[in-house]
């Protein structure tokens, strides 16, 4: 026969669970690390390294960045690869690329390597470098589009000759720790793997050639490594109703001028031209204009105008960074009714099918000489477009703010959406519960339970 529980215990238990949920429900609300993209689930970098020829000491070899991440590019001042050598080799010659240090060469005499060091770091040279020093892919100043936006575009190729590094496939040791800095981190690169060789065929397509030895590292990006905090924001607007859902207060950081002056300058500072043009300070960091949202990037999705068989949207990208050209820059939406566009005015387009036969994303950039460069903060930092969509009648409602997008991405980055209680909704609509009044709803939970637990104690 079973033993009964003690009486006590059931509400310590009840307690235990009633807490168990509140931290999953909490849990279910926090950031998560954004390693994963589920608008491009097969992203990411990859490295492949092509042993070609042998030498009398070591080998020569092709190195490719191939960026197969369908909204996500790599923009000035480029990309740098790093690795740590296996053993002792050097590198005596670059073509296409160029070791950022030499290193200690001091122990060769007469033919001076150009690098020594233990754990080199190359980057791309820049456009114009001479024929003589460029190959294939290369001297683009390190800066990769994305594989949907310009494939021919997204492929980086440098020439490195290797010494004291063995001349057989056994005596070959692969390099290890590899890093991609795309200018700054994000990119998480796993080990090298040695694959089938790659095969080479010849303009004619009469004859193939391969390398002696390939092995491939894959880099994938996560966005809560290239930055802890958000990097755009969404705002909504619709013409059925007067108010504008502003980006959500601080949602990429917090004006901090008081304790932290310089985090964010107002557009009509004095001195504003010499905080932007500081030598001293790290181009990478965005100087944001001061806003309640302090975004570098703000995406605004207004509902413009409703006919009898279609509607229109205009969307308007502002730049809010003092501090950054956006060149190349790109935009995700995932709308439903991305299946039924029928005109898009002064964007590039292209649909994204992540989940298959479903067309609800679309990719939308610049048209190229005409607002593919995003400027910089100011009158001319913003570039617009509008949509125009059909109507399907079986799905289409403007009500409960099915009109606005569910994700935004700008440069790969997912943006801050307001929350959904917030959106414009419709005259008349019926009352909606506000994020607000959940709050005492769940301080009651935690009441009850700490109550309970205190009784059962």
């Amino acid at each position: 026969m079973a033993t009964p529980r003690p009486a006590a215990l059931l509400p310590l238990r009840f307690a235990s669970s009633v807490a168990l949920l509140l931290v999953v429900a909490f849990s279910s609300l926090m950031r998560p690390s954004d390693a994963y993209d589920p608008l491009d689930p097969n992203g990411n970098i990859t490295i492949k390294w092509d042993v070609i020829q042998w030498t009398s000491d070591g080998y020569v070899a092709v190195v490719s960045l191939y960026n197969y991440q369908q909204h996500r590019h790599i923009q000035a001042p480029g990309w740098k690869l790093g690795w740590v050598w296996a053993k002792k080799e050097i590198i005596w010659a670059m073509t296409g690329g160029q070791a950022t240090e030499q290193g200690d060469c001091s122990k060769f005499k007469t033919n001076i390597p150009h690098c020594c060091r233990k754990d080199p770091e190359v980057v791309d040279l820049l456009p114009g470098t001479p024929y003589n020093m460029q190959i294939a892919n290369c001297c683009k100043g390190g800066v990769l589009t994305s594989w949907a936006q310009d494939p021919n575009n997204a492929v980086a190729s440098f020439q490195v000759s290797v010494g004291q590094a063995g001349t057989t496939n056994r005596t070959v040791k692969v390099p290890k720790n590899f890093t991609l800095k795309a200018p700054g981190p994000g990119y998480t690169c796993g080990t090298a793997k040695l694959v089938k060789p790659t095969k080479f065929i010849s303009q004619d397509g009469r004859r193939s050639t391969q390398a002696h030895m390939t092995w491939n590292v894959t880099c994938t990006y996560s966005q809560f490594l290239a930055q802890r905090s958000p990097t755009c924001c969404v705002s909504l607007s619709s013409f059925y109703n007067d108010t504008i859902v502003n980006c959500p207060t601080c949602s990429c950081g917090c004006q901090n001028n008081s304790t932290a002056p310089g985090s964010c300058v107002e557009g009509n500072s004095p001195y504003l031209a010499s905080v932007v043009n500081d030598p001293n300070k790290n181009s990478l960091a965005p100087l944001v204009q001061c806003t309640s949202h302090m975004c570098p990037i703000r995406v605004h999705w207004h509902v413009k105008v409703n006919y009898k068989e279609y509607w229109r949207v205009k969307i308007t990208v502002t730049n809010f960074n003092y501090r950054m050209n956006y060149s190349q820059w790109n935009l995700v939406a995932q709308h439903p009714n991305f299946d039924n566009l029928t005109t898009i005015f002064s964007f590039n387009y292209k649909p994204l099918n992540p989940y298959g036969v479903i067309n609800d994303t679309a990719m939308l950039w610049g048209i190229k000489y005409y607002n593919d460069l995003l400027m910089t903060a100011g009158p001319d930092g913003n570039v617009q477009s509008e949509l125009l969509f059909r109507k399907e009648p079986s799905t289409f409602t403007f009500q409960k703010g099915w009109a606005f997008p569910r994700r935004v991405y700008f440069n790969g980055d997912n943006c801050v959406m307001p929350p959904p209680d917030a959106y414009p909704w419709l005259p008349n609509a019926s009352p909606r519960l506000s994020a607000s009044l959940l709050l005492p709803v769940v301080a009651a939970w935690i009441a009850i339970a700490i109550l309970l637990m205190t009784h059962a104690l």
